[in-house]
C-alpha cells in the first residue's frame, strides 16, 4: 500500500534569541494523523555542545507482552532502563547495527539498562515472544522529538538560518525508514517565516 506521509510545517514563535518553534504535523494520504513518527531538525550551524537531555524518562517497560512506550528517542550516550512489569520473563535484544545489545533473561519488578553509543535506530524485541517490538531512535541533536496520537509534535527555540528537517517512522519504506528536506528560518524585524518542501510521497509496508 501506497501513502503520501505530508510534513506541514509551521514556525509559530519567534524568540529574542532569534529563534523559533516549529510545529510540525504527520499525515496519511486519508489526512489520518501519524503518531510515533521522530521528526528531527539539524540547524547548519551545528548542535551545541555538552550532553542532550530530554523531559521524557529513558525508559522501556515491559507490560502486557508488550514494549512500553512503542517508539522512544533517546540521545546518543542516553542509558535507557528496561523495568519488566510483567509475570513472566523477558530477554530484551537488538541485532540493529551500531546498537546491538542483549539484556539476559529477567522477570518481574527486575530492571536492566543499557547505554546507546551509535546515532541510528535500535529494534527491540524479546527473545520469548516473539510478539514484542519497539524501536529506539538515538539522535544527535536536542532539537528531536515524536508526534502524539494527533500527529502533531513541536519543536522549541531552533535558531534562525538553513537546517535539515528529517522525519523518521518504522512504517517508512526507503533508506533509514526516513525522508529529509531541507528548511530555512529567517527572523526580521521581530517575525519570523520557514519556507521549504515538507510533502512526500512514501511506501508504507
Amino acid at each position: 500500500m501506497r501513502v503520501l506521509f505530508a510534513f506541514i510545517a509551521a514556525l509559530v514563535v519567534c524568540s529574542p534569541a532569534m529563534a523559533g518553534d516549529l510545529t510540525v504535523s504527520v499525515r496519511d494520504a486519508a489526512g489520518r494523523p501519524v503518531q510515533d513518527a521522530v521528526v528531527t531538525v539539524h540547524p547548519a550551524a551545528g548542535v551545541p555542545r555538552g550532553a542532550i537531555r530530554f523531559a521524557w524518562p529513558l525508559r522501556m517497560a515491559q507490560q502486557d507482552l508488550q514494549f512500553q512506550p512503542y517508539v522512544l528517542v533517546v540521545p546518543v550516550g542516553g542509558t535507557v532502563s528496561f523495568p519488566n512489569l510483567d509475570r513472566v520473563r523477558h530477554q530484551v535484544y537488538s541485532f540493529s547495527r551500531g546498537n546491538r545489545f542483549e539484556l539476559q533473561l529477567y522477570g518481574r519488578d527486575e530492571s536492566r539498562t543499557h547505554t546507546f553509543a551509535a546515532v541510528g535506530v535500535a529494534a527491540v524485541g524479546c527473545n520469548i515472544h516473539d510478539q514484542m517490538l519497539a524501536y529506539i531512535k538515538v539522535v544527535d541533536t536536542p532539537w528531536a522529538a515524536k508526534t502524539s496520537v494527533d500527529g502533531d509534535v513541536t519543536l522549541r527555540t531552533i535558531p534562525a538560518g538553513g537546517a535539515t528537517l528529517r522525519v523518521w517512522h518504522p512504517r517508512l519504506a526507503g533508506r533509514g525508514n526516513e525522508i529529509s528536506r531541507p528548511l530555512t528560518i529567517a527572523v526580521a524585524a521581530g517575525r519570523s517565516t520557514v519556507s521549504g518542501d515538507f510533502s512526500a510521497r512514501a511506501a508504507v509496508r
